[in-house]
């Protein structure tokens, strides 16, 4: 006689096989609520390199060969992962840092402030400390700035402590320094009322698919009030999905962060994996004759490291005084 199943280890193996699933959309998590970063150990802000393997196994590092994690507690409660991407073929310069990839990711997903931040510079995750020079320049920008905090801990401490990033850069040049007071800095609303040019063709809704579109959006939300100008790219892999992201500057230049590399951070954060290569079409939305083009710089890095035959095009665009009028009598 045939046995009956065994409906246990059915229902045991069924168990095993959503766990299994479970597993592999977390290997690619970068972002986690405060009740799932939680689940990872990060009960408080000191714990916060609980997640530093995570991040760690995330970074894109084929040149340097090194990988760099860095993990960020949002005012919103949530916990960001940040990691270092380089681009093999091209210099060096247009890599980006861990705290560049965790900030604009925290832009991208419409945070308001970054609260606690651990990078590791030790390879075993031990050992925490202060970001580049590079990167607490950037970090300036942020609209909450004097309260990010900085988690520094030797090999020879339990937990650390954070200091405050002010102390990290007490003679910094600063926003302050330039831009008139009351400026919406990185993280704070803003729209910078751009509309495509005749020539670019009609605009479609938010919702539409047209990559031109998307990058106008990027471009509206994109930070660059020292030179004035903003603009935004829209990425699409080849199974169709679509990612984003818009310069963001810095007040000492050097460590802004192009487009290009903003939509890449997202394209990292949210392809699970995927390689560069698999990137079959962009867009660049750009003002009419900006101070700072990124057409030239764009194109060099998709021509290196995006699918041959991936289709990039520009588009520009052009301020709508009207809507800017009305934008900002509401500041």
């Amino acid at each position: 006689m045939a046995q009956r199943p065994n409906l246990l280890s059915h229902f045991q193996n069924l168990v095993v096989e959503s766990q299994n699933r479970a597993m592999a959309q977390d290997k690619y998590k970068f972002v986690f609520t405060a009740n799932e970063a939680a689940s990872e150990g990060v009960t408080e802000p000191i714990r916060l390199p609980k997640l530093i393997r995570k991040a760690m196994s995330l970074a894109r590092g084929p040149i340097s060969k090194y990988k760099i994690g860095a993990v960020g507690r949002a005012s919103s409660g949530r916990v960001y992962l940040g990691v270092n991407v380089e681009f093999p073929g091209l210099p060096l310069h247009h890599s980006i840092h861990p705290e560049q990839f965790l900030v604009t990711n925290l832009a991208l997903n419409s945070e308001k402030g970054l609260r606690q931040l651990a990078v590791a510079i030790s390879n075993d995750c031990i050992e925490f400390g202060a970001p580049c020079g590079n990167c607490r320049q950037f970090l300036m920008e942020t609209s909450n700035e004097i309260d990010i905090k900085i988690l520094l801990k030797s090999k020879h401490e339990a937990e650390g402590s954070f200091g405050k990033l002010k102390l990290l850069l007490p003679y910094r040049f600063s926003p302050d320094d330039v831009l008139p007071k009351g400026s919406p800095l990185l993280l704070e609303k803003r729209d910078n009322c751009l509309i495509l040019s005749r020539s670019a063709g009609e605009i479609c809704s938010s919702d539409c698919s047209h990559l031109k579109c998307k990058a106008l959006a990027a471009a509206n939300n994109s930070f660059s009030p020292y030179t004035d100008s903003p603009s935004g790219v829209a990425l699409r892999d080849e199974d169709g999905i679509w990612y984003r992201g818009w310069y963001i500057e810095s007040v000492a230049y050097s460590p802004s962060l192009g487009p290009v590399q903003a939509a890449l951070v997202d394209f990292v954060a949210r392809s699970r994996g995927k390689g560069f290569d698999k990137i079959v079409e962009a867009v660049l939305v750009e003002k009419n004759n900006a101070r700072v083009s990124q057409e030239a710089t764009a194109k060099m890095i998709l021509d290196t490291i995006a699918a041959p035959n991936c289709d990039f095009k520009v588009f520009h665009c052009d301020v709508d005084f009207q809507k800017s009028i009305l934008v900002n009598s509401d500041r």
